[in-house]
């Protein structure tokens, strides 16, 4: 079974954007908590993105992952910080997360 994670995190941004037309005040609550969790402090954006990866994976959410994959990749994280963040996704998720 493949999946297009390109396609699907443009699908994601693309939901966020019809969302917003319907629920901008939503949208505006959530984008600020996206902001806020992701920034820059203690943990940097770049492995702030990679934690929110592996927890995509482990929860089994393929527009976490897409998204996140892709933001973790315009934060400058590399493949093998990707791959070892999948593994850890999958150490911790179990077997359902490998699947």
């Amino acid at each position: 079974m493949s999946k297009d994670f390109a396609k699907i995190a443009e699908d994601v941004i693309a939901g966020v954007g019809l969302l917003k037309q319907g629920a901008p005040e939503t949208v505006k609550a959530f984008s600020s908590l996206s902001i806020a969790a992701t920034s820059p402090s203690a943990i940097d954006t770049k492995t702030k993105e990679l934690m929110a990866l592996a927890i995509g994976i482990a929860v089994h959410c393929d527009g976490c992952v897409a998204y996140h994959t892709k933001m973790a990749h315009q934060h400058g994280a590399t493949r093998q910080e990707v791959a070892e963040t999948v593994s850890l996704a999958i150490y911790m998720g179990g077997g359902p997360a490998a699947v």
